[in-house]
């Protein structure tokens, strides 16, 4: 396990999974948590391949910090299939205080973990993350 500046771990199930999303495309997207008791970051949810962009926000909790992987597809106007993978840490304005600045200080270190982001959107309600904005960030 990586140790976070923050003092939070990484578990090595979270670098595993991410590799899985990135390179085998075996998961659309991976929601990870911080165990407080703990002190490290493991994978809560992992969504199928099938699943789309509302299965995704939907497994986001509504007042609990989360950090997030997508892989999103697209199609260019050249007509090209491309993928762009999105990092996005959820922080809405219900959740605690508390659990708002552990995910906000151990982001820039759990995020290295994960080599291949790349793009990252920083969001405190649903519509600072609508698929809107994933397409137009995506290109």
């Amino acid at each position: 396990m990586a140790n976070a500046a923050s003092g939070m771990a990484v578990h090595d199930d979270c670098k595993l999974r991410f590799l899985e999303l990135k390179a085998k495309r075996t998961h659309r997207f991976i929601v990870f948590k911080i165990e407080e008791k703990q002190k490290q970051v493991i994978v809560e949810k992992v969504g199928e391949p099938t699943q789309n962009y509302d299965d995704f926000t939907a497994s986001l909790p509504v007042d609990e910090c989360r950090y997030a992987v997508y892989d999103f597809d697209f199609v260019t106007a050249e007509n090209c299939q491309k993928s762009r993978i999105f990092f996005i840490a959820w922080s809405p304005d219900t959740s605690r205080v508390r659990s708002k600045m552990i995910y906000a200080s151990s982001k820039d270190r759990f995020k290295r973990e994960l080599d291949g982001i790349q793009v990252e959107l920083q969001a405190t309600d649903p519509t600072e993350m609508g698929l809107d904005v994933i397409k137009s960030r995506a290109n």
